[in-house]
């Protein structure tokens, strides 16, 4: 026991059990082909395979492996626009969710400010952000491809190499994944220390100084928390994007694989969101606390 806590082992060996009784769940209800062989009306022996169990079309962790082991041994694997390597699908939906990421960054820190510095803009804004706040994707992103319907950009073959679903996908993403930025900053600079500014004015410092010297700094923490925060629903939105914009990328993959009825190719999928979404979040709590200590 003294072994095990010295060397944290608690921490591989625990989540590694949770994972063998969840798997262990999946195939207990996943269905199983059951062979069974019957005469037929000729006199003849058949063989019938029918799916049995609690959810007869769910695959089991093995047929799951079996059925997606091509994209995972052969991750950056080009076959076709929509039959590629999971890695390759990933990055492509990362670049996506990177570009919307910063475009809600961009804007979404501003307003953060400007919500925690005013109270009349708080006063003017603040119910038109708690209205817009909750809206779903799937409600955005017709209204981008209305908003975005005349952009087109080409290239010398005559191929569209941005156009209107490019772009209500990146302003999908950033209105969406904006709102933890916006109000994570306006709690960080409501709750940056009156003395703070007050020592700001005793030096006379300009309102840029000020800006960069004190509350910056200040709020920095709570940036990063809605920065985080935001990271994690740029990437939940992904998936609804590609999904209804026909983009390659995971969504898109999940979509495509759910109309063809292959079932182990959307548990690969939300596998695959799910690990990488784990990542992104751990990455963006390192880079978080980096920030907090120093």
């Amino acid at each position: 026991m003294h072994l095990i806590q010295r060397f944290k082992l608690e921490s591989i060996l625990l989540p590694v059990a949770a994972i063998l009784v969840c798997g262990l769940f999946w195939y207990l209800i996943a269905g199983k082909s059951i062979t069974t062989e019957k005469v037929d009306e000729f006199g003849d022996k058949v063989k019938v395979t029918k799916r049995e169990g609690l959810s007869a079309d769910l695959p089991t962790p093995g047929e799951t492996w079996t059925a997606s082991r091509l994209y995972i041994t052969e991750p950056f694997a080009k076959r076709g626009e929509l039959d590629q390597g999971i890695l390759r699908f990933t990055w492509m939906s990362l670049v996506l969710v990177a570009e919307g990421y910063f475009i809600a960054l961009v804007i979404g820190t501003p307003i953060g400010f400007f919500l925690g510095l005013s109270k009349k803009f708080t006063q003017a804004f603040d119910p038109l952000i708690q209205v817009l706040r909750p809206v779903s994707p799937l409600a955005w992103l017709p209204l981008g491809m209305i908003l975005f319907s005349g952009i087109k950009f080409v290239n010398s073959d005559g191929r569209t190499t941005f156009g209107a679903s490019d772009a209500a996908a990146l302003f999908t993403i950033a209105i969406c994944a904006m709102w933890p930025t916006v109000m994570n900053t306006a709690v960080g600079v409501r709750a940056v220390p009156q003395d703070y500014l007050n020592v700001a004015k005793v030096l006379k410092l300009s309102k840029s100084r000020t800006l960069w010297k004190v509350l910056v700094p200040a709020t920095l923490p709570y940036m990063f928390t809605g920065f985080r925060l935001s990271l994690g629903i740029a990437w939940l939105v992904i998936v609804a994007v590609e999904m209804l914009t026909g983009r390659p990328g995971v969504g898109g993959f999940l979509w495509q694989q759910y109309n063809a009825n292959s079932y182990a190719h959307i548990i690969l999928c939300i596998l695959t969101i799910g690990v990488v979404g784990y990542v992104l979040d751990r990455l963006m709590s390192v880079v978080e606390s980096r920030f907090k200590t120093a």
